[in-house]
């Protein structure tokens, strides 16, 4: 795959700016980022706005050649990649709660939103959105607690720092989604990451409360498997489970 890199000052939305470019035919590998965003969206519809030059806010168009099921396992991709991406750029050490929040000193700096376009059970293409907090200094009061940004961690280490750059981060994120991505299309599964993804994982031998439609259950995290599942450890048994279907808290907080 190559990266084809196109850049606005201000958007409505990278993902949907993706969209309109797949409509017209565009090339896999195209990638859309932007100074400001003004219609994002997180997961389960969540805005999430992107004020001028403190975030990252980045889309790639992909085309892959996998089955419609393992779609989803792309979104752990691009959570690797982020976590590749800061800590060979800065001296931040980086934690991943399952699937794909990235963490920093245990608090949000980054959300990832897939969407695919199918037709007849079969792939069309596929737009993983990736939002970083890089220069943000305020959040709102309802995530206060739980979100960071590279720069406010940065400071807490004190001394000389390297300066955050929204650009190297932007590149650093897509060199290494990259390279996992086409290994990925060869196996399509998780293997390639999987090692590294679970010495990240801060669910790992933690308990967790899964909630699940059928009934809420608690058990501990043993670590992602091959297919993106977390297996969680109860009554002596792992059972997986699918982000797909259920989400997972920590039983003492965000964590």
């Amino acid at each position: 795959m190559e990266i084809r890199k196109h850049y606005f000052e201000t958007i409505d939305s990278t993902n949907l700016e993706i969209k309109r470019m797949a409509s017209d035919g565009a090339a896999e590998g195209t990638v859309v980022s932007a100074g400001e965003q003004t219609a994002g969206r997180g997961r389960s519809g969540h805005q999430w706005k992107t004020p001028m030059h403190e975030s990252v806010a980045t889309s790639i168009l992909l085309r892959p050649r996998v089955e419609i099921e393992n779609v989803s396992r792309l979104t752990l991709i691009a959570a690797m990649a982020v976590a590749d991406a800061v800590e060979n750029l800065y001296n931040l050490k980086t934690e991943i709660k399952w699937p794909n929040d990235i963490l920093v000193n245990r608090k949000k700096v980054c959300g990832i939103l897939t969407e695919m376009d199918a037709k007849d059970n079969r792939v069309q293409y596929v737009v993983v959105g990736i939002g970083v907090n890089v220069h943000t200094r305020e959040f709102p009061e309802d995530i206060r607690d739980k979100a960071t940004s590279l720069d406010l961690e940065l400071e807490k280490l004190g001394g000389d720092v390297v300066p955050t750059s929204r650009e190297d981060v932007d590149n650093a994120i897509w060199y290494y989604f990259q390279k996992y991505y086409d290994l990925f299309q060869e196996t399509e599964d998780l293997t390639c990451i999987l090692e590294k993804y679970n010495q990240r994982l801060v669910n790992r031998n933690r308990e967790v409360r899964v909630l699940d439609p059928l009934g809420e259950y608690t058990g501990v995290a043993r670590g992602m498997n091959e297919r993106g599942e977390l297996l969680v450890e109860t009554f002596g048994q792992l059972r997986a489970v699918d982000s797909g279907e259920v989400s997972v808290r920590g039983i003492y907080g965000y964590v």
